[in-house]
């Protein structure tokens, strides 16, 4: 990856706790445009919390978020950090789309309304417009025929397709997926990991925490493995998973789940 360039999005000394757990512990990460990074790790290593501290939807209590070189989404009072006003935050999370593992549809829209519904309220686009973005990114995920059905018709792997149609209607700068087929019936999680996979061929900068190994292994630019709370190793596909880099709680977790 070619860093002279200006990383897309940067975080530096990151860290979100509950209570007494620190579930992000004084991340840095850099990730340039164009980038697959995926980043592995046991359940309850701190993954899922970073990548919604990266959408905005958890707040840190320390550290630095920048986007495009500028810092973004908190404001410092009284010594402490605080989220910004819902009119700065909004536009951010519009650049930075997400993808859940649960689908998070509205069951009372159809399936267009609700790939028009970001477009329309978050950013005030007139119907029509919003309507022809809807129609292209349906078409991009290979759902345009399903467009007027709702999401209680469709199968998991539809919903989440969907749900990525959802997050692109924005025009994300940056596309963020937690574990975005965790949730499917495994005949199912190919035609995700399709859609993920055309996506990465466009150019999308992506960041994917996943337990399907294979796919990290196929997809990635970068693997990074967290674990409680930080950042243990990173490097190629290759090294992460052929050589092991040497690290016994890497080769462990990797032995558990491959």
């Amino acid at each position: 990856m070619n860093t002279d360039r200006q990383p897309l999005i940067q975080l530096e000394g990151i860290i979100k706790r509950y209570k007494n757990l620190t579930a992000v512990n004084g991340v840095n990460l850099a990730v340039y445009p164009g980038e697959k990074l995926v980043i592995i790790g046991p359940s309850g290593s701190g993954k899922s919390t970073l990548l919604r501290s990266m959408n905005f939807l958890e707040e840190i209590d320390a550290g630095v978020i920048r986007f495009e070189g500028r810092e973004a989404g908190y404001v410092h009072r009284h010594g402490r950090l605080h989220l910004d006003r819902q009119q700065v935050v909004c536009p951010l999370r519009a650049e930075i789309g997400m993808v859940f593992q649960h689908f998070h549809l509205f069951p009372h829209m159809t399936v267009l309304g609700n790939v028009m519904e970001g477009p329309l309220t978050v950013q005030k686009k007139p119907v029509p417009e919003a309507r022809a973005i809807a129609y292209d990114m349906l078409a991009k995920v290979g759902l345009s025929d399903k467009r007027d059905v709702f999401p209680a018709t469709l199968s998991g792997g539809q919903k989440q397709r969907v749900a990525i149609a959802r997050a692109l209607a924005m025009r994300p700068k940056l596309m963020l997926f937690d574990e975005p087929t965790s949730a499917l019936d495994p005949e199912l999680v190919g035609e995700v990991f399709d859609t993920i996979h055309a996506l990465a061929d466009e150019g999308m900068t992506m960041i994917i925490v996943t337990h399907h190994m294979g796919f990290a292994r196929e997809l990635a630019d970068r693997v990074i493995f967290m674990d409680g709370g930080v950042f243990v190793a990173e490097g190629t596909p290759q090294e992460i998973f052929d050589e092991r880099m040497q690290n016994e709680r890497i080769r462990t977790f990797l032995s558990r789940i491959i």
